[in-house]
């Protein structure tokens, strides 16, 4: 009798531990399974063969490290080009399109809006949840350890089996199964106390749960305080998911024994109430966003529409075609702005056809005028010519009169000619007759043919080209006109000062640079200095008798042959005029061989070239006198 009850208080017993002891082993979490340890006295082979399977996952798993490195490499190149592309677009469109502009911005606003107050709002939601969860977990296990307490200060059982039936029901009761509300329990016996004879309850926890669900913290604070009670958060296990919950711990006295009692509630329920109210948030914040962009988009297509169709109407307008307007509808400010935009273009349309009648007026005058003289002035020509040539016979007042008259003549009928060719221009009716030339050569003849003003001047000039012949196809009359009118204004304005004519030849064009050391001109100047009947300086007097529309008709011919003509000056420096022209007709001229601001004295030309002095300064007595014609030719590398 004596030794039953012990007996079977102890198998209880064991039964007991058992049972908890694979209660806190199915709560551990699970861990991912690998090689296992070889037992103590396995042998040698059987760690061999561990050794060779370990080292031939090793294997594997390095080459498959390698295979999925080499496809995430290849598929970032693949998709490198694409995400470029998309880049490159998206900032195009950003620069181009007032209209992306205004929508992409709306949305990165909007959604940065919304996600500050979603997480607000889930952030209050979440907190409000959760405190109320708590203030619910707190009364409900003051409650419940209360009833703990007062059935073990009431218990009258002293065998083992009573106790531990007593503490499975209270607990279990505690835990309510079967109920609505659901708690989780863990009851563990304080460590660092006396074991009493009858302490045959050492823990007891639900299902899949342990001891090491339970905070650190919250068991030290715990044990180390009165009756209170205290609670943390954490996470247990209900089958393979972890779960959030709340943990409320406080003391219970049993047998002499304390305890640790914590019951933990699960939040489950309310994160997934949680759950459904951020995926409400994400759900209406993205079609939101959505009709935010779609408002965006409407309202500046409404605004940016009329806008943009004011630039198209604005770029034809620029092209000539004045009878183009803009729709106007409505009453509202964008109507009002394309009125206005009509009434400036009709504005502009009148104004410029009264300028064109004008212009029109004058260039058919000047026309009519320059041919009804050419009859009469021909007339006053051969007159003068007949008194120039019979003026030795005259008194000197009648022989200066006859030379004033013919010279005088001379420079009508240059103007005249001047004038008729601006009105062939302005009218469109000047051709270019084309042919293959030696630019060259023709350079060097209009220096030769110059060389008397250059002798009344006192200015040297220098010819700068290439070995050989450089063929252009061009008008050499026109051409011959240009380079001519650049050679007299570099000699009139020079000041006596050397002339420097170089030609430089590329693989698609031909540039000459005729460079004077002169007074120069300001880069305000040299941008007018084209235009028609314009003078630097009024106040200087024309020396070689000039109608002013010299550089004009260079220009105009240069322009007839799809070339550039520039200027470039500096006051005190002096000048450069270059002409680019294209080597064969039909071909852009992208890049002149020459440069337009001169280093130094010189201009720069390349490969080989030869240097041609048409004429020096007037020397002194004990000066040698130069050959015949006042021209020497020098061959340099």
């Amino acid at each position: 009798m004596t030794n039953t009850a012990p007996d079977s208080a102890q198998a209880e017993s064991s039964a007991a531990s058992t049972q908890a002891s694979t209660a806190e082993s199915s709560a551990k979490p699970s861990t991912p399974r690998g090689p296992k340890t070889p037992p103590a006295g396995g042998g040698p082979g059987l760690w061999r063969g561990f050794a060779f399977r370990t080292r031939l996952w090793a294997k594997r798993a390095r080459i498959v490290g390698v295979r999925v490195a080499r496809l995430v490499r290849t598929g970032m190149q693949r998709l490198w080009p694409g995400i470029r592309y998309l880049l490159r677009e998206v900032q195009r469109k950003w620069r181009r399109s007032l209209q992306f502009r205004t929508v992409l911005t709306t949305l990165m606003l909007a959604i940065g809006s919304f996600a500050v107050v979603g997480a607000y709002l889930s952030n209050q939601i979440a907190n409000n949840l959760f405190q109320e969860r708590l203030a619910q977990a707190e009364s409900e296990t003051r409650y419940n350890v209360k009833q703990v307490q007062d059935t073990f200060d009431g218990a009258q059982v002293t065998d083992q089996s009573s106790v531990i039936t007593l503490v499975y029901d209270t607990l279990n009761a505690v835990e309510g199964r079967g109920s609505v509300i659901q708690r989780r329990y863990v009851f563990e016996a304080m460590p660092e106390q006396t074991k009493p004879r009858n302490r045959w309850v050492e823990s007891r926890a639900s299902d899949q749960l342990t001891i090491g669900v339970i905070p650190p913290d919250l068991r030290k604070a715990v044990q180390d305080s009165g009756k209170d009670q205290y609670w943390a958060s954490t996470q247990f296990p209900v089958g393979t998911e972890d779960r959030p919950g709340i943990a409320v711990g406080n003391k219970v006295t049993f047998n002499g024994t304390v305890y640790e009692l914590y019951l933990i509630y699960d939040l489950n329920t309310a994160q997934k109430t949680l759950d459904e109210i951020q995926n409400v948030l994400l759900a209406g914040g993205a079609l939101l966003v959505l009709m935010i962009g779609g408002v965006a988009w409407y309202v500046t297509r409404n605004v940016v529409s009329p806008v943009s169709h004011a630039a198209v109407v604005s770029e034809k307008l620029a092209a000539g075609q004045l009878q183009e307007r803009m729709v106007v509808k409505g009453e509202d400010e964008v109507a009002r702005l394309g009125a206005s935009f009509n009434h400036m273009a009709a504005s502009l349309q009148e104004q410029i056809t009264q300028l064109a009648m004008l212009s029109q007026m004058q260039q058919r005058f000047v026309s009519d005028v320059s041919h009804e003289l050419r009859t009469p002035l021909t007339t006053v020509r051969m007159a003068a010519e007949v008194l120039y040539d019979a003026r030795e016979d005259f008194d000197p007042i009648n022989k200066r009169s006859a030379e004033l008259l013919y010279n005088q003549v001379e420079r009508f009928q240059s103007l005249l000619a001047d004038l008729l060719e601006i009105s062939r221009f302005d009218a469109g009716a000047a051709t270019l007759d084309a042919e293959p030339t030696d630019i060259v050569q023709l350079v060097a003849h209009v220096i030769e043919a110059v060389a008397p003003v250059a002798a009344e001047y006192g200015s040297a000039v220098t010819l700068n080209a290439p070995d050989g012949s450089v063929i252009v196809d061009m008008d050499d009359r026109r051409i011959d006109r240009i380079l001519r009118n650049l050679i007299l204004n570099a000699l009139e304005h020079g000041e006596g000062r050397p002339v420097n004519v170089s030609v430089a030849a590329s693989d698609t064009a031909v540039a000459v640079a005729v460079r004077d050391h002169g007074i120069g001109m300001t880069p305000a100047e040299a941008a007018r200095v084209f235009d028609r009947f314009w003078r630097a300086d009024p106040a200087r007097a024309r020396t070689t008798g000039g109608s002013g529309l010299g550089l004009s008709i260079a220009a105009e011919d240069t322009k007839l042959h799809d070339g550039w003509l520039q200027a470039w000056g500096s006051k005190g420096r002096g000048s450069n005029f270059r002409l680019t022209l294209p080597l064969r007709r039909d071909e852009p001229v992208t890049k002149s061989p020459l440069q337009l601001e001169p280093v130094n004295v010189g201009l720069p030309v390349t490969g080989s070239q030869r240097t041609v002095v048409v004429l020096d300064p007037p020397r002194s007595a004990e000066t040698p006198a130069r050959t015949p014609g006042g021209t020497e030719t020098e061959d340099r590398a």
